[in-house]
């Protein structure tokens, strides 16, 4: 209990960034689904979050995780009954991003001992759901890329060593919206 106030005292402060992001999207609303925009809202609050708490604690609760899921099953179900067929084309997408953005970033789990955070693989399947096979793709790539080039300048300057650990939830969330504001405005 004392542990789930010490994670809302350290997001609160910050969260108006996710609303701003979310105000956003709102603006694009005009070139998006009701749905997908919901899903871009759902995956920014979300991705906040995990960013937040992985930057601060170098944790993803598994609970936030599960809120992600719950979100998203909770949202499909009505256009399952609306659009049953775009229905099944978009849970046949979301199901290959959750196998390839959990897939991938448990390969590299367990290829590199632990390089990456279980909570990160948790989170990237996660994130898949919403995204879809080409949004993981992309986020992954972005988020991959910078986190990279930052891990590269921060060894240069001498801030961590080669072991030290780096919070890689906040390069995926940068990554997730580069995907999804350049997908909201095509």
């Amino acid at each position: 209990m004392a542990g789930d106030r010490l994670k809302l005292k350290l997001i609160l402060p910050y969260s108006g960034i996710p609303v701003i992001v979310a105000a956003l999207l709102v603006m694009l609303w005009g070139r998006l689904d009701m749905f997908v925009l919901l899903w871009c809202v759902l995956i920014v609050v979300f991705g906040y979050v995990a960013a937040f708490l992985d930057f601060k604690t170098k944790k993803i609760p598994n609970t936030l995780i599960l809120a992600m899921f719950a979100a998203w099953v909770t949202t499909v179900m009505p256009k399952l009954f609306l659009d049953t067929d775009a229905t099944l084309d978009l849970l046949i997408d979301s199901s290959l991003g959750l196998a390839i953005g959990g897939g991938l970033f448990l390969l590299v789990y367990i290829i590199s001992r632990k390089g990456v955070g279980g909570g990160d693989v948790k989170f990237m399947a996660a994130t898949g759901l919403y995204l879809g096979f080409s949004g993981t793709l992309s986020a992954m790539l972005y988020g991959t890329v910078l986190a990279g080039l930052v891990g590269i300048v921060l060894l240069v300057i001498k801030k961590i060593g080669r072991k030290d650990p780096m919070p890689f939830a906040p390069f995926i969330y940068i990554g997730i919206l580069i995907t999804v504001f350049y997908s909201a405005s095509l």
